[in-house]
């Protein structure tokens, strides 16, 4: 166990392919212990407000997200304390019932469209990734996304698209660009990008296993 767990932080935009460089990341360190943590679990719970309330919830603004909470889940892991991570429930819109109960490893992945907005988080990350996709397969991802797992129409996928998904990523996400270390094109198709960045990680751990 190293002194420290090596938090990693991977932002980009809806469907840029954050979950395939995760994945990637985390197939190669599996032996290793890492843990994933979403920041969309962490939407704030609606639970007090109407059905039709919930549905104008824009959640892609960074007052949609509950940091502290997400800030505080990680403080711990980064103690090596388990944490009860949230389900969100796209359906009803609010925080379900349901936790995910998570053990801390020596490898935190934070990822999300806005983990490198809040000064806070990216205070706590070593190394910062941003996925830079080309809109147009992000809004076709999106549409077969959403479809698929969250019970939308591509009527409505797109209007949101429209009205708060490409707005509120060129008001807040594509700034964030600045702050990574590392930006990758293409996300889970960059190999080349991938390797370096395990490169780097495993030469992080193999430091704080020696202190």
């Amino acid at each position: 166990m190293s002194n420290r767990p090596v938090v990693i932080g991977i932002a980009g935009g809806s469907c840029s392919g954050k979950t395939s460089v995760t994945r990637s990341i985390y197939d190669v360190f599996r032996e290793h212990s890492v843990v994933v943590i979403e920041q969309d679990y962490y939407y704030k719970d609606q639970s007090h407000m109407t059905f039709e309330q919930r549905l104008e919830t824009n959640y892609d603004h960074p007052l949609a997200f509950d940091n502290n909470l997400l800030i505080e889940h990680i403080h711990r892991l980064l103690a090596y304390e388990s944490v009860e991570k949230p389900v969100y429930d796209y359906v009803q819109h609010t925080r379900s019932d349901e936790v995910i109960h998570v053990e801390p490893k020596d490898v935190i992945i934070v990822e999300g469209i806005l983990v490198l907005e809040d000064e806070r988080l990216r205070d706590l990350m070593d190394i910062k990734l941003f996925v830079d996709t080309d809109s147009d397969l992000r809004i076709i991802r999106r549409i077969q996304r959403d479809i698929k797992e969250r019970g939308r129409t591509a009527d409505s996928v797109i209007e949101q698209y429209l009205t708060a998904v490409r707005p509120m990523h060129n008001m807040f996400i594509e700034p964030t660009k600045r702050y990574a270390d590392v930006i990758i094109p293409e996300g889970g198709e960059n190999n080349v990008a991938i390797d370096l960045m395990v490169t780097k990680i495993k030469t992080i751990l193999e430091t704080e296993s020696n202190l």
